[in-house]
């Protein structure tokens, strides 16, 4: 089984190549087509099965019509004999969904898409003389993955009509991605949840953030939670991991964090550790991969409601959907965890296997392979 990845934020993570690798491991012969506008600033380093082309500029993503011409060209000219593969796979549904689309009406060839924040956020909510693009990259495709039930219905009630509805329901899937084995195999089996408790009768808690320091981040929400927190006589340690984005933003909540640089999941796992609550109150995020690493440590998460982890376990199971914007709620929401946090921490550790991509590419295989060599253009 030969699958064409196109995939526009390959380069940004591990993320899609440890889904590669284990692909691989089930057989699947995968090339990565990769759109970008620069080779410069990617921590992922390509390998064989990869192609990274420079093929637009920053100033095209103001005029989509003429950035699809210049990734069409350039999969065209670096991607060969295009007819050998039995199915596309695409990442985004604007910038790689309509390549995609493109592509099996021209080779006759199925393509499955998956809807992302940005094709939330931006594209649908945003530039409204593109939904139409939209809904045919939708219509076309033979299986749609969605990260989130959330973010299913948020396509649905807002954007699609109704008579198309049904349809995309049918051939709809909720994929999550999965975190690197390493979390899975280094679960914190010996954590001393009685200690932990202890503390919290005490009215004192450790909690923890791991990401990029910037304004979608939105950790100057969690600093103000942390300090009505402390009005209530609680003691409050807030760790922040990660490399810092905007220094103004660092510089209006250094006062109140912990801070702790960037560095590899080896030394994110001691912190982790020694921390009692995730939280992450970010605008909007995608997925959010490091609520799944905090959970193999078995902390309880707190997740912005509506997006990405919103909706992958019910409220209260390994935590609770925040608000993005209230503070006192945030306050009110590490209480609710104190309280609860026995079992919402148990609950993280067993619930973690749902992230991995064993499993979730399992999921893969079967669409594609069901899907193999099927066409599903409604106007070839």
């Amino acid at each position: 089984m030969k699958v064409l990845h196109i995939n526009c934020n390959y380069m940004g993570s591990l993320l899609h190549q440890n889904m590669m690798e284990t692909l691989i491991e089930k057989g699947v012969n995968n090339r990565v087509f990769v759109p970008l506008k620069t080779l410069n600033n990617h921590p992922v380093k390509p390998k064989e099965y990869v192609t990274p082309v420079v093929c637009f500029k920053t100033i095209n993503r103001f005029f989509y019509p003429i950035k699809q011409k210049k990734i069409i060209r350039a999969l065209y000219e670096n991607i060969d004999d295009i007819s050998q593969y039995s199915c596309i796979h695409a990442y985004t549904v604007f910038t790689d969904g309509n390549v995609a689309r493109t592509l099996s009406k021209k080779y006759n060839i199925p393509y499955v898409v998956a809807v992302r924040s940005t094709d939330l956020n931006m594209f649908f909510k945003n530039i409204f003389f593109l939904r139409n693009i939209g809904i045919n990259v939708l219509r076309d495709a033979k299986a749609i993955f969605f990260l989130s039930e959330t973010y299913r219905e948020t396509l649905l009630n807002r954007y699609i009509p109704m008579q198309y509805r049904e349809e995309i329901i049918r051939k709809s899937y909720i994929v999550p991605n999965g975190i690197d084995d390493f979390w899975h195999e280094n679960l914190f089996l010996n954590k001393d949840i009685d200690e932990v408790v202890n503390r919290i009768e005490k009215k004192e808690i450790k909690i923890v953030y791991a990401g990029g320091i910037d304004r979608n981040k939105n950790v100057v929400l969690t600093c103000k939670a942390k300090k009505i927190l402390e009005k209530k006589g609680w003691k409050v340690d807030f760790y922040v991991v990660g490399k810092i984005r905007e220094r103004l933003t660092y510089n209006r909540i250094k006062k109140e964090i912990i801070y702790f640089d960037a560095r590899p999941k080896e030394k994110l796992i001691d912190i982790y550790r020694k921390a009692d609550i995730f939280v992450l109150p970010s605008h909007h995020e995608t997925f959010g991969l490091v609520y799944a690493e905090a959970m193999s440590q078995g902390l309880p998460v707190l997740y912005t409601r509506k997006q990405g982890f919103d909706g992958q376990f019910e409220d209260g199971k390994v935590g609770y959907a925040i608000s993005d914007w209230n503070a006192d709620s945030l306050a009110d929401s590490i209480i609710k965890v104190t309280e609860n946090y026995v079992s919402l921490a148990q609950n993280s550790m067993k619930c973690v296997n749902k992230f991995k991509w064993s499993e979730i590419c399992d999921i893969y295989y079967s669409i594609y392979k069901e899907n193999e060599g099927v066409n599903n253009a409604r106007n070839s």
